[in-house]
Protein backbone atom coordinates (compact mmCIF):
# COMPACT_ATOMS: atom_id res chain seq x y z
CA UNK A 1 0.00 0.00 0.00
CA UNK A 2 1.34 3.49 -0.79
CA UNK A 3 0.20 6.65 0.92
CA UNK A 4 -1.35 10.08 -1.16
CA UNK A 5 -1.44 13.13 0.05
CA UNK A 6 -3.57 15.25 -2.19
CA UNK A 7 -5.06 18.54 -3.21
CA UNK A 8 -7.59 20.06 -5.04
CA UNK A 9 -9.50 23.19 -4.99
CA UNK A 10 -12.63 21.28 -5.80
CA UNK A 11 -12.92 18.35 -3.86
CA UNK A 12 -14.94 15.51 -5.38
CA UNK A 13 -18.60 14.93 -3.77
CA UNK A 14 -18.07 10.85 -4.96
CA UNK A 15 -14.59 9.51 -3.13
CA UNK A 16 -14.92 6.34 -5.77
CA UNK A 17 -11.54 5.18 -6.99
CA UNK A 18 -8.80 2.53 -7.34
CA UNK A 19 -7.37 3.16 -3.59
CA UNK A 20 -8.71 1.56 -0.25
CA UNK A 21 -9.34 4.40 1.86
CA UNK A 22 -9.68 8.50 0.69
CA UNK A 23 -9.81 10.25 3.82
CA UNK A 24 -10.45 14.21 3.46
CA UNK A 25 -8.41 16.00 6.47
CA UNK A 26 -8.57 19.50 5.62
CA UNK A 27 -10.37 22.00 3.17
CA UNK A 28 -9.30 20.44 -0.62
CA UNK A 29 -6.45 18.13 1.16
CA UNK A 30 -7.13 14.55 1.09
CA UNK A 31 -5.06 11.12 2.02
CA UNK A 32 -5.26 8.45 0.03
CA UNK A 33 -4.32 4.53 0.34
CA UNK A 34 -3.87 2.46 -2.64
CA UNK A 35 -1.94 -0.31 -4.04
CA UNK A 36 -2.23 1.59 -7.30
CA UNK A 37 0.39 3.84 -9.05
CA UNK A 38 0.62 7.75 -8.86
CA UNK A 39 -0.65 7.62 -12.44
CA UNK A 40 -3.94 5.40 -11.34
CA UNK A 41 -4.79 7.15 -7.75
CA UNK A 42 -3.89 11.36 -10.23
CA UNK A 43 -6.23 10.11 -13.03
CA UNK A 44 -9.07 8.76 -11.04
CA UNK A 45 -9.11 11.89 -8.96
CA UNK A 46 -8.70 14.32 -11.98
CA UNK A 47 -11.68 12.40 -13.87
CA UNK A 48 -13.68 12.99 -10.36
CA UNK A 49 -12.92 16.81 -10.73
CA UNK A 50 -14.37 19.43 -13.26
CA UNK A 51 -12.36 20.04 -16.44
CA UNK A 52 -10.59 23.12 -14.95
CA UNK A 53 -9.38 22.18 -11.09
CA UNK A 54 -6.35 22.12 -9.78
CA UNK A 55 -5.11 19.18 -8.29
CA UNK A 56 -1.93 17.68 -7.09
CA UNK A 57 -0.97 14.14 -5.86
CA UNK A 58 2.06 12.99 -4.25
CA UNK A 59 2.97 9.58 -2.69
CA UNK A 60 4.08 10.14 1.16
CA UNK A 61 7.01 7.69 1.57
CA UNK A 62 8.11 9.37 5.16
CA UNK A 63 5.19 10.73 7.56
CA UNK A 64 5.19 14.49 7.09
CA UNK A 65 5.46 16.89 9.74
CA UNK A 66 1.74 18.40 10.13
CA UNK A 67 -0.85 20.25 12.44
CA UNK A 68 -4.47 21.35 12.30
CA UNK A 69 -5.89 18.90 10.35
CA UNK A 70 -8.27 16.44 11.10
CA UNK A 71 -8.50 13.70 14.46
CA UNK A 72 -6.70 10.52 13.74
CA UNK A 73 -5.14 12.12 10.63
CA UNK A 74 -1.19 11.30 12.67
CA UNK A 75 -1.89 7.83 13.46
CA UNK A 76 -3.28 7.16 9.87
CA UNK A 77 0.03 8.72 8.46
CA UNK A 78 2.50 6.83 10.91
CA UNK A 79 0.51 3.73 10.51
CA UNK A 80 1.43 3.88 6.32
CA UNK A 81 4.60 5.68 6.21
CA UNK A 82 7.88 5.21 7.59
CA UNK A 83 9.15 7.51 10.42
CA UNK A 84 10.98 10.54 9.07
CA UNK A 85 15.00 10.55 9.56
CA UNK A 86 16.75 13.03 12.39
CA UNK A 87 19.55 14.84 11.42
Amino acid sequence: MTAYLAWTAEPPEDLDGPWTEARPVAPGLLLIDSTEHLSAVYHALKWALPDDAALVVVPLHETPKLRGLAPGTTTWLRERTVPQQRT
